[in-house]
């Protein structure tokens, strides 16, 4: 168990300080891009020799943004453009901002104004992905953020280290989804807080980097036997379940989390890229094979929702958190929805509302005894 102490602490370090982990890549002579949230082909930034780095918002308090935002918006959209506006994402190279939902989309061009010293890429995703259409359209936009990476680059990059760094992405999605699994059976050494610094600090190191650590991890936790759980196991949903003063209930309150649903966390590590053929048309293949998300059109309506309460089931969950971002539109449409799927299948639920500018956690602390105590 001291192993695993020793790299559990090792993530939360990065996942908690990722300004140094900035700095150590930039004393090593690499260039950094920020990317924003999500499905950038990031596979495109690392086969240039550069240093994928994940920007999504940070917590704090909203001042500069709010002259270009309402306050009637999410606040990674806000906590993004306001680490821009003050100058702490200065030491990026560039940054890569897609714009899948109606949040995104202002903040591609508010930052664009606002931050015009940082270099900007923007990336437009098809909703209709799926058609031969919407694979050419991903292609080419793909396409043209390789040819500005290269500018950033200051060289070509070639189609063949693009191929090397999907098989480098695949072993590290690969891997995280063994940690989630492994986390998911072993609440007693793996905390509510530790698990999310381990998926969290993904985003803030190279994906070789993070797989080696994480693999010696896994192979410490799949030792582990297996022990009775003196608490009760919840899936969670949303798009960030990174929150210290959040988590610290969730342990103080022995809720385990054993699986989820979060844009951050499982969510980007579901679908790998073929590892055959085109490299380019690979990448396109895989965001084209995404599904099972609150941003990205879905014919059936009903697909998510039955998705999220499936997987609750077969993790082993007796309940659901559903961690609601404040002003996210698609996830506050959903819930309907997502509420009549979790009660049909007897999945008792608890929405809380979260931003990245939360202070007082005493409304969270009560619903989540609330659900404690129903879920015994």
């Amino acid at each position: 168990m001291a192993k695993i102490q020793e790299l559990t602490a090792q993530f939360r370090k990065i996942a908690a300080s990722p300004e140094a982990q900035a700095d150590s890549y930039i004393a090593q002579g690499k260039k950094l891009v920020g990317c924003f949230p999500y499905y950038v082909p990031e596979e495109l930034v690392h086969a240039g020799g550069m240093v994928p780095f994940g920007v999504w918002g940070a917590q704090g308090t909203v001042k500069e943004a709010k002259k270009y935002f309402a306050p009637f918006y999410c606040t990674i959209a806000q906590m993004g453009l306001e680490l821009g506006l003050t100058g702490k994402l200065n030491k990026l190279s560039a940054v890569i901002i897609p714009s899948l939902c109606d949040t995104l989309r202002p903040l591609t061009q508010n930052f664009r104004v606002g931050v015009p010293q940082i270099p900007f890429i923007f990336l437009a995703h098809p909703q209709n992905r799926k058609p031969e259409y919407g694979l050419s359209y991903t292609l080419y936009q793909y396409t043209t953020v390789k040819a500005k990476l290269e500018k950033i680059a200051g060289g070509e990059i070639e189609l063949e280290k693009v191929s090397e760094s999907i098989k480098v992405y695949n072993e590290s999605r690969k891997t995280r989804r063994e940690f989630v699994l492994l986390a998911g059976q072993h609440p007693e050494a793996v905390s509510a807080a530790d698990r999310s610094a381990v998926l969290k600090s993904a985003f803030f190191m190279l994906k070789e980097e993070h797989t080696a650590l994480l693999r010696e991890l896994n192979g410490e936790l799949a030792k582990l036997p297996t022990v009775p759980w003196k608490g009760v196991r919840v899936l969670t949903s949303g798009i960030l379940a990174d929150s210290p003063g959040l988590l610290k209930i969730f342990d103080d309150l022995k809720i385990a989390i054993v699986a989820d649903d979060v844009a951050q966390e499982s969510r980007a590590i579901r679908v790998d890229a073929p590892e055959d053929g085109d490299p380019m048309k690979a990448l396109a293949r895989q965001f084209a094979s995404q599904d099972n998300d609150t941003i990205l059109y879905d014919p059936t309506l009903t697909g998510r929702p039955k998705f999220v309460a499936d997987l609750a089931k077969k993790s082993g969950a007796q309940g659901v958190v559903i961690l609601m971002q404040q002003f996210c539109d698609p996830e506050e449409m959903e819930y309907p929805s997502l509420k009549k799927a979790l009660e049909e299948a007897n999945l008792p639920h608890a929405v809380i509302g979260v931003d990245q500018q939360m202070r007082d956690f005493a409304q969270a602390r009560t619903q989540l005894q609330t659900l404690r105590e129903m879920l015994g």
